[in-house]
């Protein structure tokens, strides 16, 4: 009997152990199950990280899209940030520029990290950037600030129900990340 007891306590512990690796697999797994869900359903609000090439296309002068732009900052990152621009209205497939003033007031150098977020999340895929800050890190010496420019056109394919969007960029302090990769190359 206590034999018995021992293989049926061991089948007990074999389960679990099975559900905890289970369970660890289906964590690791499910950002980039979510990020291809997302994707697939056009409701993740991230726009392109490579720039867009600008091809000549038909303006459509009868439609006027309203794009907002909002800026924030993660915590730990002490950047002032905002848009120059805090809204624009624009017609498909014209080209729009769009600053941005960043200060650092720190007493030390930090590395930005600008990521934009569109909503609704299918109006993403009709934003196109040819140019972006947040293609690349930003690096800020102690108390300096910049404008840094974004170029961009909405796709004269955007739904006609889509009038309005809102573009929000949120930066992230990447300095500690970004020294790992320079002492790596060095």
């Amino acid at each position: 009997m206590n034999q018995q007891q021992n293989q049926a306590n061991n089948k007990i512990v074999i389960k679990l152990l099975a559900i905890v690796v289970g369970m660890f697999g289906f964590g690791f797994a499910l950002v980039p199950l979510y990020d291809v869900l997302c994707e697939a359903l056009g409701i993740n609000g991230k726009t392109s990280t490579i720039a867009a090439v600008y091809e000549s296309v038909e303006i459509d002068k009868s439609r006027l899209v309203t794009v907002d732009f909002i800026t924030r900052t993660n915590s730990g990152m002490p950047w002032e940030f905002k848009a120059q621009t805090r809204q624009v209205k624009v017609h498909p497939g014209e080209m729009n520029q769009v600053n941005f003033f960043v200060r650092n007031p720190a007493n030390t150098d930090i590395v930005g990290q600008a990521v934009p977020s569109v909503s609704p999340g299918p109006a993403a895929i009709y934003m196109n950037k040819t140019e972006c800050f947040c293609f690349e890190q930003q690096t800020l010496k102690a108390g300096e600030e910049i404008i840094m420019p974004m170029q961009f056109y909405v796709d004269p394919q955007l739904p006609k129900d889509i009038t309005y969007f809102t573009v929000q960029y949120t930066l992230y302090n990447v300095t500690a990340s970004s020294e790992v990769v320079a002492m790596n190359r060095g």
